[in-house]
């Protein structure tokens, strides 16, 4: 029997950062290579046996009923819970707990693509009997977390010396500390986990410095994701056997027989390319149109836009 069977996605975050890709789309629906972000995540944590997902909203909750009308993913039923007022890290945690059962849960960002193993998180965490455990990783972000003996010392503190990890948005909770979590308004659970720290409770840490791990904060890191999938031929492992990814150009995108196509490209459902056009490391939304005799490289054409003349480095 799998180690923990429910988890909680957040899916409420506003994207600001990775504007203005997010003005139409919430950032865990951003597409990559025709499927959505957050489902990568829903994918890793039902490999791991996580079959109770729940994820919160609160921009644009139209959008995710687009993406899954009947709040299904692979045949499995997803409880989403709209915030009318956003609700923060911790305050999504509180609101979310109540439709689990007594055991532990999962908290998986969901707009992070990643394939390390869950189950050394899962395992560390029933062994050391911690409250909260927390995946920990080397990143290109500055260490936030200091960690001893399998054991969190230090988030985000003056102690910089004790600082070596970065917080992989990733973690497992027992329900009874969710009581901690202050009620009202929008709250991190950071200064939750700070104050069980300074009393000596179980807060743990698990290194997983395995596999890729992406957070897709610009548009520059959103292009670089296609990269590694292109050039490396990176794909997660626990991804469904039948689905097949990635899908470069969707089958029902209009492209122009007179169309040069280069680097790590995709042409999204239904978007259109007219004759003569050139497309270099440039990702095209589905709806969107390319205006004929046009040059693009390391672009983003957004849904339903049209792009027209030589463009480099833009979002349309």
């Amino acid at each position: 029997m799998p180690l923990i069977t429910q988890a909680f996605v957040l899916g409420a975050g506003l994207g600001m950062r990775l504007r203005p890709l997010t003005d139409d789309l919430p950032k865990p629906l951003v597409p990559i290579f025709q499927k959505p972000l957050i489902t990568f995540a829903f994918d890793h944590l039902l490999a791991a046996g996580c079959d109770k997902l729940v994820v919160n909203t609160h921009r644009l909750p139209e959008r995710f009923v687009d993406v899954f009308p009947e709040s299904l993913y692979r045949g499995r039923r997803i409880l989403f819970l709209h915030e009318p007022e956003i609700l923060g890290t911790g305050g999504g945690i509180k609101n979310a707990h109540r439709f689990f059962r007594s055991e532990p849960f999962v908290v998986y960002s969901g707009d992070i693509l990643t394939d390390f193993e869950l189950t050394p998180l899962f395992e560390e965490h029933a062994r050391a009997g911690n409250d909260v455990t927390l995946a920990l990783r080397n990143t290109h972000f500055p260490p936030t977390i200091g960690l001893q003996g399998g054991r969190i010392v230090n988030i985000g503190g003056k102690e910089e010396e004790a600082a070596e990890y970065d917080f992989a948005n990733v973690s497992v909770w027992n329900p009874q500390i969710i009581s901690r979590i202050p009620s009202g308004g929008s709250v991190s659970f950071i200064p939750t986990l700070v104050e069980a720290i300074k009393k000596g409770e179980r807060i743990g840490g698990v290194v997983v410095n395995d596999g890729k791990w992406f957070n897709i904060g610009s548009a520059k890191e959103y292009l670089e994701v296609h990269r590694v999938v292109c050039e490396e031929q990176w794909k997660p492992a626990y991804l469904d056997p039948n689905h097949h990814w990635p899908i470069r150009r969707a089958p029902s995108a209009m492209i122009d027989s007179t169309t040069t196509l280069s680097g790590f490209y995709s042409l999204g459902a239904n978007c259109r390319v007219e004759e003569r056009v050139r497309l270099r490391n440039t990702i095209v939304w589905p709806g969107a149109q390319i205006a004929s005799r046009s040059v693009l490289e390391n672009c983003i054409v957004r849904t339903h836009r049209t792009a027209e003349g030589t463009l480099r480095d833009a979002i349309i």
